[in-house]
């Protein structure tokens, strides 16, 4: 090598690296680094024209750093349910606009990234609101930052019993019938947006805080009958109750017959609320022994009031106490027992 090329070769070098770090990536690795499936991206592009501006010789996509900003600008206003056609003006909108400012640096496209979620689809939603259909694209992507934004904002903008009733339960249920219609691939959204809704409902429940006045009444006692694990919809109630500044004590999934009890009798509660997902778990002696217990001094003795929740309450035999059916009913006859009134 000759002193001439031996001064040159350093100089070099950092060009190299720079042209082998921001080369194109193919349809496949974009998908990959932005949770989505290689046919939404050809959809995109096929559609509204969010694809790369060149293409190798044979056809194919190549995504270059500005390309790559562009569709992360698109998934972030899907993610929050502006339509693809709107969210691709915008995203074009924005990146044609970035492109007139000064480029002080460049992305490096090939910096290693969290894995994310390969599942792609769409979910059975029907007619329901734009945060839910955000909410839903998120799930399937498991874009957990994501889901814990727009959870919180439904709570913040709605409250509780509103983003229960329109926005956590239409998209729960939609991946659930997704889940039952394909061989249980979506299993994995299931568990996670489960599990951010129940954060989210315990984030927005209010920390117990001593009352200006003695309540009326005690507390609500919250809890799953034995062998009942499905508590999401009591953590809804505790939230919602929780806003409304009653105080409740929540007891969990499959509560023993003898702590349920012993926790009645210890608290003297205005009302039990037992939750039965299936028939099989819902045990009506149980509630009508807890709606006997009794406290308090001879002569002045209360029992609470008993409600029922949940599908696996069903016959005449239930009939004889509250079975409200949705969470706002529930939360209506609770704080008239909390207040008691």
């Amino acid at each position: 090598m000759s002193e001439s090329s031996a001064r040159r070769a350093p100089a070099e070098q950092p060009e190299q690296t720079s042209r082998t770090v921001e080369a194109p990536l193919t349809t496949g690795a974009v998908a990959r680094r932005l949770g989505v499936s290689p046919t939404t991206l050809r959809s995109w592009d096929r559609r509204y024209g969010i694809g790369p501006a060149v293409r190798d010789e044979g056809r194919h996509r190549r995504w270059s750093a500005q390309d790559i900003r562009l569709l992360e600008t698109m998934c972030r206003l899907t993610s929050s349910g502006v339509p693809p056609a709107e969210a691709a003006r915008a995203a074009r909108s924005d990146t044609g606009t970035s492109r007139l400012a000064p480029q002080v640096s460049v992305p490096q496209v090939s910096a290693p990234q969290p894995p994310r979620s390969r599942a792609a689809g769409t979910l059975p939603l029907g007619d329901v609101r734009q945060e839910c259909r955000g909410l839903a694209r998120a799930a399937v992507r498991l874009d957990a930052p994501a889901i814990d934004h727009l959870l919180d904002a439904a709570v913040e903008q709605y409250g509780v019993v509103t983003a229960w009733h329109e926005v956590m339960m239409p998209t729960l249920h939609a991946v659930g019938r997704k889940w039952a219609s394909s061989d249980d691939r979506y299993v994995e959204v299931e568990h996670l947006l489960s599990w951010h809704v129940s954060t989210a409902l315990r984030r927005s429940t209010p920390a117990a805080a001593p009352r200006a006045e003695a309540p009326v009444a005690g507390p609500v006692v919250l809890a799953c009958v034995p062998g009942e694990q499905h508590t999401l919809p009591l953590e809804a109630l505790n939230a919602a109750l929780g806003e409304l500044g009653l105080p409740t004590r929540m007891l969990g999934a499959a509560v023993p017959g003898e702590a349920l009890t012993a926790a009645v009798q210890r608290l003297g509660p205005a009302a039990v609320f037992l939750w039965a997902q299936a028939r099989s778990t819902a045990n009506l002696p149980l509630a009508r022994h807890v709606a006997a217990t009794r406290w308090g001094v001879k002569g002045a003795r209360r029992q609470p009031l008993v409600m029922l929740g949940g599908p696996g309450w069903s016959g005449s035999a239930a009939r004889e106490m509250p079975r409200p059916r949705a969470l706002k009913d529930a939360v209506e006859l609770l704080a008239a027992a909390g207040s008691g009134s």
